[in-house]
C-alpha cells in the first residue's frame, strides 16, 4: 500500500490530490491536512464527485513539529507531500526526521522575516535524512522541477555541456480581475519584489528587481515582456550543471499587474516588517494577500495558456554529418498548459496545475522506487526519462525544438 500525507490546501493542493486519486494503482490511500481543515474537505468533496475516491482529511499547524509529528504517525504515510508555504519546509522535515518518513516539496525554504529563498537551509540536512535512511525530493514543481528536468534530458539526449541556459515562464492567462496572483500572492510579491540575480562567470550577479524586460514571442500565447528575476532552481543548476556559463530566468507580467504593483509597493503594501495596527502587530504583505482574490477561486473564469520551458545552447552530442566536434547547437524544450483543460480536469487553473502535476509525479516516481537514495536531493540528480515520459502521460506533453541560433537577450 502507497499511503500518502499531503499537507496545504491550496490550488497545487487540489491539483496533485486530483492526479493522485486518478491514479490510485499508484496512491492507493491519500490523507490531506492543512491548517483550515474545510478547505481540506472541500478538495476531498471535489475528488469524490470526479473520481469516486475518498480522501481522510485533518486540521493541522504544519509549523507545530510536535503536533505534526504525531499525525504523521498516526497516519503512517510513506511519503509526506509538502504542499504548504515555503516557510514551512523544515519544521516538516523536521517531523519526517522524527518518524522517519520520505519527503518532498515545491519550493524551497525561506524565512518569514526576509525575503530570500536559498537551498542552503535545506541542503544541510542531507546527513541527517541520510543516516535516518529517508530521502527528501525538493522542488517537484514546474519551476522549480520541470525545468531543471528539462535542462538534464537535453543534456542526456541532445547537448554534451551546457553553456547558456534561459528559463522562460510565460502565463498567457487571463482571469478577468484587475489584480490577482496566480499563485499564493505573498510568496509571488516577495519574488517579484526582491531583487534579480543570475548566474554568470562563476557567480551570481544581482541587479534591482524588474530592471531588465525583454519582448518574446511565446507560442500559443503571442508576444509578451518577459522580466528577468531570480528563481531557485538556478542555484541547483548551478551546483549540479557546473560547465553553465550563464543562466538566467524570466517571468512574463502584463503592464497592469506591473501598475498595480509599482502603486502597491509606493504605499507600503508589499513589505513584509511588521507594523503596529490598533494595538496589534500585522506584516503589510500577508494582509494584502488575504484581501486579494485566491488563486484557487480563479479557475472557473481563466481562459488562455501557460507555456513554460528552457532555451539551451551548448556542445552538442550529435553534431552532424561531417561537422566533427565541438559544434554548438541550441534547443528550446517547453510545455504549452490550458488553462481551460486544466480547470475541466481539476477545477483548477493552469498555473496551479502545472505544479500539482510534477508534484503528483515526483511523489508517484518516489513511491514506485524508480527514484530512490537516502538524503536530500534535488532534481538533477536523478534520470530525467521517467520523469518526462509520466508528463506526457499526465496532462503536460513536452515539445523539443532546434533552434537556429543562441538567444540574443
Amino acid at each position: 500500500m502507497s499511503k500518502v500525507l499531503v499537507i496545504g490546501a491550496g490550488g497545487v493542493s487540489s491539483v496533485a490530490v486530483h492526479k493522485m486519486a486518478m491514479n490510485n494503482g499508484i496512491f492507493t490511500d491519500i490523507h490531506l491536512a492543512s491548517r483550515t481543515r474545510s478547505k481540506c474537505d472541500a478538495i476531498a468533496s471535489s475528488v469524490k464527485e470526479r473520481t469516486g475516491v475518498d480522501i481522510s482529511t485533518y486540521e493541522i499547524d504544519a509549523e507545530e513539529v510536535p503536533a505534526m509529528v504525531n499525525l504523521i504517525r498516526k497516519i503512517e504515510p510513506s511519503l509526506v507531500v509538502n504542499l504548504a508555504l515555503p516557510y514551512q519546509d523544515l519544521p516538516i522535515m523536521d517531523a519526517c526526521l522524527e518518524t522517519g518518513t520520505h519527503y518532498l516539496d515545491t519550493a524551497n525554504y525561506e524565512p518569514k522575516d526576509e525575503a530570500k529563498f536559498e537551498y542552503h537551509w535545506q541542503w544541510a540536512y542531507h546527513d541527517r535524512f541520510k543516516e535516518a535512511g529517508i530521502m527528501a525530493l525538493l522542488g517537484s514543481g514546474f519551476d522549480p522541477g520541470v525545468t531543471s528536468v528539462f535542462t538534464m534530458w537535453l543534456k542526456k539526449h541532445k547537448l554534451k555541456t551546457i553553456r547558456q541556459l534561459d528559463i522562460l515562464d510565460c502565463n498567457g492567462g487571463d482571469h478577468g480581475q484587475a489584480f490577482a496572483t496566480n499563485f499564493n500572492p505573498e510568496i509571488n510579491i516577495r519574488e517579484v519584489t526582491a531583487p534579480a540575480r543570475h548566474w554568470e562567470g562563476g557567480e551570481f550577479i544581482e541587479t534591482p528587481a524588474m530592471a531588465k524586460k525583454v519582448e518574446f514571442d511565446f507560442e500559443a500565447v503571442g508576444p509578451k515582456n518577459m522580466y528577468m528575476m531570480y528563481h531557485e532552481e538556478l542555484e541547483s543548476l548551478a551546483k549540479f550543471v557546473p560547465e553553465l556559463e550563464r543562466a538566467r530566468f524570466w517571468m512574463t507580467f502584463g503592464d497592469e499587474y506591473i501598475k498595480h504593483l509599482t502603486v502597491l509597493q509606493n504605499v507600503g503594501m508589499t513589505g513584509i516588517e511588521p507594523i503596529r495596527y490598533q494595538g496589534k502587530d500585522i506584516i503589510p504583505l500577508q494582509f494584502l494577500a488575504a484581501v486579494l482574490p485566491k488563486p484557487e477561486t480563479l479557475g472557473e473564469t481563466t481562459t488562455g495558456n501557460t507555456n513554460i520551458g528552457v532555451i539551451a545552447t551548448g556542445e552538442a552530442l550529435d553534431p552532424g554529418s561531417g561537422a566533427g566536434t565541438g559544434v554548438e547547437k541550441t534547443f528550446y524544450i517547453n510545455n504549452i498548459c490550458s488553462h481551460e483543460a486544466a480547470y475541466e480536469e481539476t477545477g483548477n487553473q493552469g498555473v496551479s496545475y502545472t505544479t500539482g502535476v510534477p508534484a503528483m509525479i515526483g511523489s508517484a516516481l518516489m513511491l514506485q522506487g524508480k527514484w530512490a537514495g537516502e538524503g536530500v536531493f534535488n532534481m538533477e540528480q536523478f534520470d530525467p526519462d521517467p520523469f518526462m515520459e509520466m508528463l506526457n502521460e499526465h496532462g503536460l506533453p513536452w515539445n523539443v525544438k532546434e533552434m537556429d541560433s543562441p538567444v540574443d537577450f
